[in-house]
């Protein structure tokens, strides 16, 4: 992510029937969103957009606000909203190889005894990083959990104020420019133990908009996302005002790598990937468990 402070921005048309919508500046979520955002999806609602980032829209879910319509969140957190909130087939980030990393100072550490940070703990990051030490870490626990902004993480592991930070999204591409080693990679031993690709943010919708107005949500996110790849480069103003001077080659690597098939529709794959996760997180008590049509879009 780009932004992780604990503050949102907001930016749009504030008339009154605008769709009020939430999430990260990120650039998956604002290539995804260009379109719509700037009017160029045909029939669809115009857009009211706060920016913020995914911890700060994870608990407007869990406490079901009444402040946005939509909303992007972490998967981990859809076991405590699916009553309120139904989840869009399509605008999240969910592909393989894109997994979240625990990155160190020192190759080969033991995390047992360490100081670990991480971005959130309702965050999709922490739920496949819990299921990661419970297959790896003597005993299944590392020694403490410290939560800490994002952009933070790896400044802190560098020098040596954590033993271990747990990262997402473009510190794939830059955890090196710190001098730092890529202990595991959450996304590989997902994979690996599961064959399924890796579920990591959703787009949900209230419930008492209704399923005609779901619906409708999910084609305006399906042709915002097919504008988006038929010409880039409409979007590139766009993602590069909100991705806080990141380079745009790494801009690039990121939204090729969260933006994808499954950006599109989610899919049988898609679908199987979200209830492998939070079924397997329910087993291990970390989440509550999903009932059998939770996921099921109107």
């Amino acid at each position: 992510m780009t932004d992780t402070t604990n503050t949102a921005s907001t930016t749009g048309t504030g008339t009154t029937d605008a769709v009020r919508i939430a999430f990260s500046p990120c650039p998956n979520d604002t290539f995804v969103f260009d379109a719509w955002a700037h009017g160029r999806v045909p029939g669809a609602p115009a857009l009211d957009v706060t920016f913020a980032d995914i911890d700060i829209t994870n608990g407007v879910a869990e406490r079901r606000e009444d402040t946005f319509d939509v909303l992007k969140v972490s998967y981990a957190v859809l076991p405590y909203v699916l009553d309120d909130y139904a989840l869009l087939p399509c605008g999240g980030a969910l592909g393989r190889g894109c997994g979240p990393l625990v990155l160190t100072r020192e190759a080969g550490v033991d995390l047992s005894d360490k100081r670990v940070a991480v971005p959130s703990e309702t965050s999709t990051a922490y739920l496949l990083f819990r299921l990661w030490a419970a297959d790896t870490v003597p005993g299944g626990k590392v020694g403490e959990i410290v939560v800490m902004p994002f952009h933070e993480i790896m400044p802190a592991v560098r020098d040596g104020k954590i033993d271990a930070g747990l990262v997402i999204h473009e510190a794939r591409f830059t955890y090196q420019n710190y001098g730092l080693h890529k202990l595991a990679d959450m996304g590989e031993h997902w994979e690996a133990t599961t064959g399924l690709p890796i579920p990591l943010g959703a787009i949900i919708a209230r419930r008492d908009l209704g399923a005609e107005t779901l619906r409708s949500y999910a084609d305006a996110v399906r042709t915002s996302v097919r504008m988006a790849w038929d010409d880039s480069e409409v979007s590139r103003p766009y993602v590069m005002e909100h991705a806080q001077e990141m380079d745009p080659a790494v801009a690039d690597q990121h939204i090729g790598l969260y933006v994808n098939e499954f950006t599109a529709d989610l899919g049988e794959d898609g679908y199987a990937a979200i209830r492998g996760l939070l079924t397997r997180a329910a087993a291990e008590g970390l989440v509550p468990a999903l009932a059998p049509d939770a996921l099921a879009f109107p």
